[in-house]
């Protein structure tokens, strides 16, 4: 697999796994739904919310 689709598959898990905690309270299927198309991802690329974020250098400063 490209490593520009991994990464953009990547990007959209997190987005998603943000998006479930966003709206968990205010849509719970909606949230639901956006968790388990963010699982599929992650779990096509064998990766958890966790290595994907530091696969992704989120958070972290480049020097």
């Amino acid at each position: 697999m490209p490593e520009s689709r991994y990464r953009d598959d990547l990007l959209i898990a997190v987005a998603l796994t943000e998006f479930t905690v966003q709206y968990e309270q205010a849509d719970p299927e909606l949230a639901e739904h956006a968790w388990q198309l963010a699982a599929t991802r992650l779990v096509d690329h064998d990766s958890r919310p966790a290595s994907a974020i530091e696969e992704l250098e989120i958070g972290t400063s480049r020097e």
